[in-house]
């Protein structure tokens, strides 16, 4: 695809947003940005972006949209805005940001999706690549735009890419030779509307695969596995619950792969520092992606043993009057947080609520078990988890108003020997910018704690 002296529109003035009119820019593109929000409300984003555009649309839409030769649309912007069916409707070329990278990018990419532990099994894998000495960037959702690093990319660079169901929607010819789908549970409804939609952005991941390629699939999540039916390449999966003739699973507390009849002891599960089982899950994924990239298995093992875990994921914050706790803001679904619960080696003060997605909230008492001893519930959805709560006969809750609160009642709440878990199985976006800022708050409230 070719960029010079093309008029590119990009929606959206976030990380994602900014990276791809630097990367035009350098394409010689006629760059023109545009956000829904007015300058003020972007703050010193506006002065940034000002140099390396042609032209500021803020606080709406274009009328006409006639004048682009295309459009580059950020992963936040929903796709069945009007504004968005109209240049559909014109037939302009609409991209997102990971096809801009694709299309700048002279390496190949590894894809990663799921509903949870895209980005623990994302930098896991960007360890074993590592380890390996493999010339490889870490992007995408996980923090870093792919598009920023794609020109760095040689043609033996892999792009280890974690990728949303939101930032999926946009693709065109984007192909990773080894893709893989974690698992899917409900999320993100209030923008994709029902599940069937859901799983179709996941299942993008591998569109443009061909049979040389490999998708890694979650044997153990019924929707997942169903996806094998749609794959054009090689399936391998991964396991806890089954041995596979051909994948990676669990026996005898061991990780395996088996392929081609090639059987091989990966690791013990009790040599690796992050714990719970959906990290055993993450581990497996890594390890058949790293296979599958022609990463040796002395490599693997290695990585797998000194993996420290991704900041808040189940992060540990510190220990305070024998109180242990714990940042799992990157939560925000109930699964994750049912995850999270699960880990838990005590009782424990859990801290949830945030941004309203369209979840529902039973699942998550169901994982309680005795473990939950208080509930402390905060944002918008404080009062539906409440409602769930009183559905589920469980009465240990109460509200607060923000971060600060939450700490010092989850506090008061615990014993000696209990942890304290901030796990919002909600988004961030009610009351902060993302979910690391939400963590990093919950985390400076806990060291207030000692002051």
């Amino acid at each position: 695809m070719q960029f010079k002296e093309k008029r590119v529109l990009v929606i959206g003035l976030a990380k994602s947003g900014l990276s791809a009119i630097k990367a035009l820019r350098e394409e010689g593109a006629v760059v023109i940005v545009n956000d829904n929000k007015e300058s003020d409300k972007l703050g010193l984003l506006v002065d940034e972006v000002k140099p390396l555009v042609d032209e500021m649309i803020l606080g709406g839409h274009p009328d006409v949209v006639s004048d682009y030769d295309l459009v580059v649309v950020s992963p936040g912007v929903p796709l069945d805005i009007p504004f968005i069916q109209k240049i559909k409707a014109a037939e302009i070329p609409l991209i997102g940001e990971i096809e801009l990278a694709y299309q700048l990018c002279k390496g190949s990419f590894v894809g990663i999706t799921g509903t949870n532990g895209k980005t623990t099994t994302t930098a896991l894998t960007g360890m074993m690549f590592d380890v390996a000495r493999k010339d490889y960037f870490v992007v995408g959702n996980i923090g870093t735009a792919a598009v920023s690093r794609a020109k760095e990319a040689k043609l033996e660079t892999v792009m280890v890419t974690e990728l949303s169901s939101f930032q999926l929607e946009s693709i065109v010819d984007f192909r990773a030779k080894v893709a893989a789908v974690l698992n899917v549970t409900p999320d993100h409804l209030n923008r994709h509307k029902t599940m069937e939609n859901y799983i179709d952005a996941k299942a993008r991941i591998f569109e443009n695969q061909t049979e040389e390629d490999v998708v890694v699939l979650n044997y153990d999540n019924e929707l997942t596995r169903a996806l094998a039916d749609r794959v054009k390449g090689q399936v391998a999966f991964f396991s806890r619950r089954e041995a596979l003739e051909n994948g990676v699973y669990v026996k005898d507390g061991s990780i395996y792969l088996n392929w081609n009849r090639n059987l091989q002891k990966v690791c013990d599960i009790s040599d690796m520092f992050i714990f719970g089982d959906h990290n055993v899950e993450n581990a497996m994924a890594a390890i058949a992606i790293a296979f599958f990239s022609g990463i040796e298995m002395a490599d693997i093992r290695t990585a797998l043993r000194d993996f420290k875990g991704v900041e808040h994921r189940i992060e540990y914050v510190d220990t305070i009057e024998d109180r242990i706790f714990y940042n799992d803001s990157k939560g925000t679904n109930v699964d994750s947080t049912v995850n999270a619960i699960k880990s838990m080696k005590t009782k424990a003060v859990l801290i949830a609520g945030g941004m309203d997605k369209g979840s529902t909230y039973e699942e998550l008492f169901g994982a309680f078990d005795g473990k939950i001893k208080a509930l402390v519930l905060l944002g918008e959805t404080k009062h539906l988890i409440a409602e769930e709560a009183e559905r589920q006969g469980y009465s240990s809750y109460c509200f607060v108003e923000n971060m600060d609160e939450a700490v010092e009642r989850a506090y008061k709440l615990s014993i000696p020997g209990d942890a304290i878990l901030l796990s919002p199985a909600c988004a961030s976006w009610d009351m902060y910018e993302n979910f690391e800022k939400r963590g990093e708050h919950f985390k400076r409230c806990v060291y207030q704690l000692r002051t």
